[in-house]
C-alpha cells in the first residue's frame, strides 16, 4: 500500500499498533515523519508504537530535554526521534546538527515540528493528530516541496 494520504479515527491505545503499521505501510518509501498536534494528543505514544513496528526494543520516550533520541530498528539501523518543544530559535536546531539526522536516509520522527518548519526536507510525511472527547483523528499526507 503506497498512497499519499492516510486518515483514521481511533479511540483506544490498543489500536495504535494497527495505526502505526498502516502509517508506515502507506508511506513505505518515506523516512521523515513530521508530527503536529497539541500537548497530550498522543504523538509520543504513536511514535513509540511506530518504533516497535520497526523492530526497536529500546525504551522510546520523549526527548524533551535531550531534543533528540536515537533508537535501533530490528536491523540496527538508527531511528531518530526529535522533540523541538523547548527550542527557542532555529539556531538551536543548527547547533545540534539537524542536517546530519534529517538527511541521513534513516527514519526521523519529529514532534513540535512547527518550531523548525523552515528546516524540513523537501519531501516528508505530515501527520496531524487531533483529539475530541477521547476520540483521536489522524490525518497524514505526503508533502513534496519544490
Amino acid at each position: 500500500m503506497n498512497r499519499s494520504v492516510y486518515n483514521v479515527v481511533f479511540e483506544s491505545v490498543s489500536q495504535l499498533n494497527v495505526v502505526a503499521r498502516a502509517l508506515l505501510d502507506t508511506f513505505a518509501s518515506d523516512r521523515f515523519f513530521a508530527f503536529f498536534g497539541s500537548m497530550g494528543v498522543g504523538k509520543t505514544t504513536l511514535i513509540k508504537e511506530m518504533c516497535a513496528v520497526l523492530g526497536s526494543s529500546d525504551n522510546v520516550c520523549s526527548p524533551t530535554f535531550a531534543i533528540v533520541n536515537e533508537y535501533s530498528s530490528a536491523d540496527d539501523t538508527p531511528i531518530y526521534h526529535f522533540d523541538f518543544y523547548r527550542l527557542k530559535s532555529l539556531d538551536e536546531a543548527y547547533d545540534i546538527g539537524y542536517e546530519e539526522y534529517f538527511f541521513s536516509g534513516n527514519y526521523c520522527f519529529t514532534e513540535w515540528t512547527e518550531k523548525i518548519e523552515p528546516l524540513l526536507p523537501d519531501r516528508y510525511v505530515r501527520v496531524d493528530i487531533t483529539e475530541t472527547d477521547g476520540v483521536r483523528t489522524l490525518n497524514a499526507k505526503l508533502i513534496i516541496c519544490k
